[in-house]
């Protein structure tokens, strides 16, 4: 065993036990911390596969943006934690027989592709992962790479278009020509009271 695969199963066991105290933990902001390392240590294993572009846009994308948001809403909102474990117990054989589903799907793609993996040869040092990348995602799959860019931009206009319901009872609009305007005396109104007499 060299160093490359002492660190490639290092990094391996701190994302599993990562992963494992994601689901595991009770305190929602410590799994989300723990999800955080999970990435960085996915982020390891694949500059370990010489692909530097995904790592970078895994640290990038998940750990400094999609990461701090579920931070900021788990933090601002008030979860009660044991309403949200309620149904855990109940839920748990559906949930290991779907997680035995997917770890065999898993081992099969990771076996197959170990197969296939015996005859690459090292590209060397002029090769680029993201030159090579954005070749193959705008040639061989262009058709499907725009097909998802269309379809997140119409679920960013619906989420748009179902938060900005002018219908909503529950939803507040202000007017910014009323607010110009207003007089003071729409908003103020001076009352005279007689003074009371302390006996």
């Amino acid at each position: 065993m060299n160093f490359e695969m002492l660190i490639f199963y290092v990094f391996s066991a701190i994302t599993l036990v990562a992963a494992l105290r994601v689901i595991t933990a009770r305190n929602p902001v410590h799994a989300a911390l723990f999800l955080v390392l999970a990435f960085f240590s996915s982020a390891a294993i694949w500059m370990l596969l010489r692909a530097e572009f995904l790592a970078i846009t895994l640290v990038l994308v998940y750990v400094g943006a999609v990461m701090v948001l579920f931070l900021f809403v788990v933090m601002m909102l008030d979860i009660n934690i044991e309403k949200v474990r309620a149904g855990f117990w109940a839920n748990l054989p559906l949930a290991l027989v779907v997680g035995g589903f997917i770890a065999v799907e898993m081992i099969l793609v990771v076996s197959h592709a170990w197969r296939r993996s015996t005859g690459l040869v090292d590209p060397g040092q002029g090769y680029s992962n993201t030159r090579e990348l954005g070749r193959v995602l705008y040639t061989d799959y262009v058709y499907p790479f725009e097909l998802a860019a269309v379809v997140l931009l119409v679920a960013i206009v619906a989420a748009i278009a179902l938060t900005m319901r002018s219908r909503r009872k529950d939803s507040k609009f202000q007017d910014p020509s009323q607010q110009v305007r207003v007089k003071r005396a729409d908003r103020v109104r001076l009352i005279s009271m007689p003074s009371e007499k302390q006996d």
